[in-house]
């Protein structure tokens, strides 16, 4: 059975392979393979837009597609930047962009509590879904550090650590994130679809 890891993001795709890893009977391919557009993310929330991609690539592929939206949470902030993470600075994806008006708006601000939270969705091309949430809880450093992993990760120091996410190796990252927290939640649906094929159809 194939199915569609649903991101154009390599690095994000890269942690969805190793997370998910091997599943009897599944094999892995990606929008880009496919040459599949990603679907814009018009949703107002982080489930919203998830569900929007997964069954966005279900139906555009015709196979079962496993697509995820994550956004950072901080305290002080009353949530933000959320649903907005990615474009938190006007423009999407631009990291570092995102990284200094998160420090600006916290300038003299004590509480950096914060939290990543990712929600993944399997969807199957007929338009059925489940989700499933994944959450980090941490802080959020004075400066950024470390060269690994992406987005606010340079500034995100987990619950318990000392080291930011970007000065984690990409196994400690991934032993640990709301990525996979989330998305192994969906690994035994995964497993039962591909030893139960009629349930596809």
């Amino acid at each position: 059975m194939k199915v569609l890891l649903g991101t154009g993001n390599p690095a994000k795709l890269a942690e969805m392979r190793e997370i998910l890893g091997e599943i009897p009977g599944v094999e892995w391919v990606s929008a880009g393979e496919l040459g599949l557009p990603e679907p814009k993310e018009e949703g107002s929330t982080l489930e919203e837009n998830a569900i929007i991609k997964a069954v966005t690539y279900a139906k555009l592929s015709g196979l079962p597609a496993v697509a995820e939206d994550t956004g950072l949470e901080v305290e002080a902030l009353d949530g933000a930047p959320g649903v907005l993470s990615s474009r938190f600075s006007g423009k999407e994806k631009d990291y570092e962009a995102n990284n200094r008006k998160l420090l600006e708006l916290l300038q003299g601000v004590e509480n950096r509590r914060a939290r990543f939270r990712t929600v993944a969705v399997l969807a199957l091309p007929d338009g059925r879904f489940w989700t499933n949430e994944g959450l980090l809880e941490g802080e959020i450093a004075r400066a950024p550090r470390g060269t690994g992993g992406f987005g606010y990760d340079p500034l995100f120091i987990p619950k318990g650590g000392t080291r930011t996410l970007a000065e984690l190796s990409p196994a400690e990252k991934n032993a640990i994130s709301h990525r996979r927290r989330a998305l192994e939640g969906l690994r035994p649906l995964l497993r039962v679809l591909a030893e139960n094929p009629e349930l596809l159809l």
